[in-house]
């Protein structure tokens, strides 16, 4: 099947074949031509399948094909999980629609709201936001979202995990009930059901992927070491295997940050990408791994999800996640659009249970594998007492520190009541 046959307009087509793209891939088969007939859908697709072009196709057309009023207000409203998922889907919509006469805008925290208020104010017609920032530029009155006629909840189980149930709901309050909706979820849970069951109308069900399918040409690999061997063990894949681009999963933004900086002190450039950090340094992250300068990006599950990272050869997991479903996401950042990928997972011994949880969910029996000098020699309560001394020390730190910020507190405090 070609693009042509989907009933796409000439400016699409010239698009898409502007982009280097033949063959719809089948999440963009069975959508494209449903949503052109303005159905409303529910989509199960993983990242990677592109569905993005899967709904901004055939949103471009028949936003191009309704009219165009002169003041140019909000008529469709794609909302996604994190900012980077955000600018890469305000991307797409600027690459399919640059032969047609659409607007669109990109919103997001982290950076200062002025210019993307400046650009609602001067008329758009589609939106691609979080639903955060959205939300406080419409309590500005800086955008009305009453002339929406397409919604798309783009990675929906991603902004369910990550809290944004209420927001969600509070954005659907300020549209028009008549509207076409779209979402598209990696998983069916029964939150995404429950969902879909409040705004989607007689919708129509597209499936590109098993449910929690991993793409069938990631090589799976775990191998079982020491906690405390990790870092050497993750130097000597880089190293040893001449890896260019790797993407590291840690669990917590602290641990991303000082696996970046073990990796830095080796010889090995690379950086840190999470929650803590400003959009600009996640933004000018993500470029440097983009263009090579950056060999490895270490990243908690924000990272999961979202990110484009075309060709992706190599995902380490130095941790397990604790949610099996996110092995899932992580891994599916490789073995991308036909491409083949390895994913490799560093397993220490208290994370054994995450490994019954991962096979499991994905109904196999997963083969570990030791490489010679990382043999596991720690026990479970060795690795149980050392987390336990750890946090206790942490948490000395923390009530020292406290301590020392109440003294000076009312050390300031008397030294003003004597002025």
């Amino acid at each position: 099947m070609s693009f042509t046959s989907l009933g796409l307009s000439a400016p699409l087509l010239k698009a898409v074949s502007k982009k280097g793209y033949t063959t719809p891939s089948p999440i963009q088969e069975k959508a494209i031509p449903l949503i052109l007939e303005r159905k409303d859908i529910l989509a199960s697709a993983q990242t990677g399948t592109g569905k993005t072009a899967g709904f901004t196709l055939p949103m471009l057309q028949i936003l191009a094909e309704g009219q165009t009023l002169r003041k140019r207000p909000v008529r469709a409203l794609v909302l996604t999980p994190t900012r980077e998922l955000a600018a890469q889907v305000y991307e797409d919509v600027k690459d399919y629609g640059v032969f047609l006469d659409l607007k669109a805008n990109v919103i997001f925290g982290g950076v200062n709201a002025t210019r993307q208020i400046r650009s609602l104010q001067q008329g758009v017609d589609i939106v691609v936001a979080t639903p955060g920032r959205l939300l406080d530029l419409h309590n500005q009155k800086a955008l009305s979202l009453a002339n929406v006629e397409i919604l798309v909840l783009d990675e929906a189980d991603r902004m369910l995990d990550m809290g944004f149930l209420r927001d969600i709901r509070k954005i659907l309050a300020l549209m028009p009930v008549k509207r076409q909706n779209l979402l598209f979820s990696a998983t069916f849970s029964k939150e995404i059901k429950q969902l879909a069951n409040t705004f989607l109308h007689h919708p129509v069900l597209v499936e590109a992927t098993p449910e929690v399918t991993t793409a069938e040409k990631v090589n799976q690999k775990f191998y079982k070491t020491d906690k405390s061997r990790k870092t050497d063990l993750t130097v000597k894949l880089i190293s040893e295997g001449n890896w260019e681009q790797v993407l590291v999963f840690t669990r917590t933004k602290h641990g991303a940050n000082r696996l970046s900086q073990k990796l830095e002190k080796n010889g090995i450039t690379s950086a840190a990408i999470h929650g803590n950090k400003s959009q600009g340094a996640r933004t000018k992250a993500l470029a440097g791994f983009k263009k090579g300068n950056v060999r490895v990006l270490c990243a908690t599950d924000i990272a999961a999800r979202g990110l484009d990272i075309p060709l992706l050869p190599h995902v380490i997991n130095f941790e397990l996640p604790n949610v099996p479903e996110d092995y899932v996401h992580r891994i599916g950042r490789t073995g991308r659009a036909g491409a083949s990928g390895e994913a490799i997972s560093l397993v220490s011994v208290d994370e054994n249970d995450y490994v019954k949880a991962i096979e499991k969910l994905l109904g196999e029996t997963l083969t570990k594998e030791v490489i010679v000098g990382f043999e596991p020699t720690e026990s479970l309560q060795e690795v149980l007492e050392t987390k336990a001394h750890n946090k206790k020390q942490q948490n000395a730190g923390r009530n020292a520190r406290s301590s020392r910020n109440s003294r000076n507190s009312k050390s300031g405090s008397g030294r003003r009541n004597r002025n």
